[in-house]
């Protein structure tokens, strides 16, 4: 039976380099989405470029799994690193998703929505998956932390380290689509490429740099990866 792999992307610039990767493409609009479904070897994957944040990833999500009943999700695109051992175009798996920007109280972790784990899993297939790419770019598993904010200033990575010293990177989609997984019970897997190193002198232009210079050859590996699955 054909496997149905649902990608979701933040950004217009991520969702080009995925659609780019698929084979007989159709348009479907539902609801404020719009998907854009195809093949990739022997899996149909249904695209959808959410928005950036955490409403429009859970949102989007949601649609997509109600609508297209997906094996698995996939949270891909670009994040900013804040672990002083990555580099621009590592790839960061998230083995574990969390909130960097959520307080539900005393009772509750910081980053716990009450209620629900402090930290979300990736699927362990999907991560194991993930490891075993062959890339020239390095694959590194661990915790990827989401706000909705863009970390720009060494203050801003200063304080999610401090409650997430074993953070890799940030971003503002993969936990509230880990959260809605969670709640549906759909395996999902946060591959995000590491565009930027908040902190550092000039970190925007490093940004851009990244979409200049890198992109193509980081999306590469996604497609691999998309592959294998």
């Amino acid at each position: 039976m054909q496997k149905t792999i649902g990608v979701l992307t933040a950004m217009t610039v991520e969702y080009n380099q995925i659609a780019a990767m698929l084979q007989d493409t159709e348009t479907i609009q539902n609801g404020p989405q719009q998907f854009l479904v195809g093949t990739l070897g022997e899996s149909r994957v249904v695209l959808l470029q959410c928005g950036i944040g955490k409403t429009n990833a859970a949102s989007g999500v949601t649609n997509l799994i109600i609508s297209f009943h997906p094996d698995c999700i996939i949270s891909t695109g670009v994040a900013g690193g804040i672990d002083a051992a990555l580099r621009v175009m590592d790839i960061v798996v998230g083995s574990q998703i969390c909130y960097h920007d959520v307080y539900c109280g005393d009772n509750c972790d910081p980053g716990q929505v009450q209620g629900l784990p402090r930290l979300f899993n990736g699927d362990e297939r999907l991560v194991s998956i993930a490891k075993t790419l062959n890339a020239d770019v390095r694959i590194v598993p661990g915790l990827i932390c989401t706000g909705d904010q863009f970390v720009t200033n060494r203050a801003e990575l200063n304080i999610i380290k401090e409650k997430y010293p074993q953070g890799l990177a940030v971003d503002m989609e993969s936990a509230a689509i880990a959260q809605v997984c969670h709640l549906w019970n759909v395996p999902m897997l946060s591959f995000r490429i590491i565009s930027d190193t908040p902190g550092v002198e000039q970190h925007f232009d490093q940004y851009l740099n990244f979409w200049d210079t890198m992109a193509d050859k980081s999306f590469a590996v996604t497609k691999e990866f998309l592959s294998r699955i």
